[in-house]
């Protein structure tokens, strides 16, 4: 009977040691079940990305824009590309290619020139002509309706041009020079390309120089 008691007291004691180990366990995992209100703090909750918050209305919708949109600036001289060609120059290290741009700009009320640019990049090269455009800009002398006092007869290079008043007939003419009368603001006119030439930067300037000749009448 004295190890029966012995055997009850050394399990009476294992008892004891085990409960006391889980009550020690147990005041350690408490404060994590009550951290909730603290880890969210005054931010709320976090939203999920994607789903119905970021597609339409609600709180979740996308941002405006600020400012809106802008209204582009018109600019002063309408341009209109006559030409443009790819150029290669042999070079001891090898080919270079560059481009070159053919340009008429013009305000449609009396100021139209003709300019070209030469460069490796294209919009570098349309740069260039509207510059060299501007520095070559003439005005037409033409009345109140866009209409040129005489007939005028002009040879450039290869390129030979007849512009000649026409009421009523409007605007009839081919190749760059239409361009230029165009740009120009030049009504009721009738023009006519005499040589074969097919170059139409010599056509552009050929016209060009046809209305420098003009004189107000």
């Amino acid at each position: 009977m004295s190890e029966t008691k012995q055997q009850e007291a050394t399990t009476d004691v294992k008892s004891d040691a085990v409960v006391e180990k889980t009550t020690e366990a147990v005041p350690t995992t408490a404060p994590a079940t009550d951290a909730p209100a603290a880890t969210t703090g005054d931010r709320g909750p976090r939203r999920r990305r994607g789903g119905n918050d970021r597609r339409g209305g609600g709180q979740g919708g996308r941002r405006p824009r600020r400012g809106g949109r802008h209204e582009r600036v018109r600019p002063e001289f309408d341009q209109k590309i006559v030409s443009i060609r790819r150029v290669t120059r042999v070079m001891a290290g090898g080919r270079r290619f560059s481009f070159s741009v053919s340009m008429v700009i013009g305000d449609k009320k009396g100021k139209v020139g003709v300019g070209v640019g030469k460069a490796g990049d294209t919009q570098l090269a349309i740069e260039k002509a509207v510059r060299d455009a501007k520095k070559k800009m003439i005005v037409v002398p033409m009345d109140k309706d866009g209409r040129i006092p005489h007939d005028v007869h002009v040879k450039y290079a290869s390129s030979e041009v007849m512009i000649m008043p026409a009421p009523g007939r409007g605007l009839v003419a081919g190749s760059s020079v239409r361009t230029v009368l165009e740009l120009a603001g030049v009504k009721d006119v009738t023009a006519k390309l005499f040589s074969r030439s097919k170059n139409k930067l010599n056509n552009a300037r050929a016209a060009v120089e046809a209305l420098k000749q003009l004189k107000k009448g």
